[in-house]
């Protein structure tokens, strides 16, 4: 495997690595939209116990400006100086099965080299398929299944999953580089994108980490234990709808997105890709409706209820 001092280093006393797994990649970046990324990194890390094999130079990768590290103060001195981390890991499912996980934080710079070396572990590794996943915002009610796009080369996976087929052009993150070039190397590729309501984009919300962690079941055969994110849920959701049931404005626009996602769903099952449930045309109070419902979540805590009894 080449070596690049100035990317990354091999990390002293790293696992052995089988050939042949699956490699996961979660970047946070330019958009998370719910905290789907930045909550399965954060719930793989707790759950799947990975070794780090590989860490990249957040001095070469990361502006320090844009994205600044932790630093604990504790009244008088600093305790605790917490970088970000961007690696390759082994890490392990409910199984035991074994996978690599390419976790962490988006490269601000060098996307070209940065995707030189991944190509590199692809080969090196022998890995059966890669896997990625972001979210976006869209106008889609949180009362049905979060959607999915899905990209790559993986045509089962497309056309059982994908609900949305748009020809577009967007912002593209080094994930999608990282597709496009694994592509090229006939390399197994599925890129998960996640379709969060708008409203609660700006929340962490539990069933983007859940759909999240599903797609990459599908593409992987892995067994990922959700049962922390699933206690979660139940809470949040009745938070939402405790706050959705008590407004008028709000109650009406999740009805306008559950009539728009209900048509276009019965749409594709007849033929019809319209993308007309995506249209916010029609609530031209939708930003203002998000931030306040987003303020009630951001505010409440748990217990809240039973203070007030």
């Amino acid at each position: 495997m080449p070596f690049s001092a100035e990317l990354y280093e091999s990390v002293a006393g790293a696992p052995d690595v089988p050939t042949g797994l699956p490699l996961v990649i979660l970047l946070t970046g330019f958009t998370d939209a719910g905290s789907a990324v930045s909550g399965l990194i954060e719930h793989l890390h707790e759950t799947a116990a990975p070794q780090p094999l590989i860490v990249f130079d957040n001095d070469v990768l990361l502006d320090y400006r844009a994205r600044r590290p932790v630093i604990v103060f504790d009244q008088d001195h600093l305790t605790e100086f917490r970088p970000a981390r961007l690696e390759l890991s082994l890490a392990h499912d409910a199984l035991g099965q074994p996978f690599l996980l390419l976790s962490g934080y988006e490269p601000d710079f060098a996307w070209n080299a940065f995707t030189d070396a991944v190509i590199s572990f692809v080969e090196a590794f022998q890995v059966s398929t890669v896997n990625w996943l972001h979210s976006i915002a869209m106008p889609v009610p949180h009362t049905r299944p979060i959607g999915t796009t899905v990209s790559g080369n993986r045509r089962e996976l497309i056309a059982a999953h994908s609900v949305w087929k748009p020809r577009t052009q967007v912002p593209a993150t080094v994930g999608h580089q990282l597709e496009y070039r694994l592509v090229a190397h006939d390399v197994r590729v599925a890129g998960f994108v996640l379709l969060v309501p708008h409203y609660l984009a700006d929340t962490e919300y539990p069933d983007t980490v859940l759909m999240g962690a599903d797609r990459l079941m599908l593409g992987t055969g892995l067994v990922l234990g959700m049962d922390a994110v699933q206690a979660r849920r139940e809470e949040y959701l009745e938070r939402v709808q405790e706050q959705v049931q008590g407004n008028e404005e709000l109650t009406q626009m999740v009805r306008t997105l559950e009539h728009r996602y209900d048509a276009y769903m019965a749409g594709r099952e007849e033929g019809d890709e319209s993308e007309h449930v995506f249209d916010e045309r029609d609530l031209p109070s939708a930003d203002e409706l998000a931030a306040e419902l987003e303020r009630y979540l951001a505010n409440r805590r748990p217990g809240d209820e039973e203070k007030r009894g």
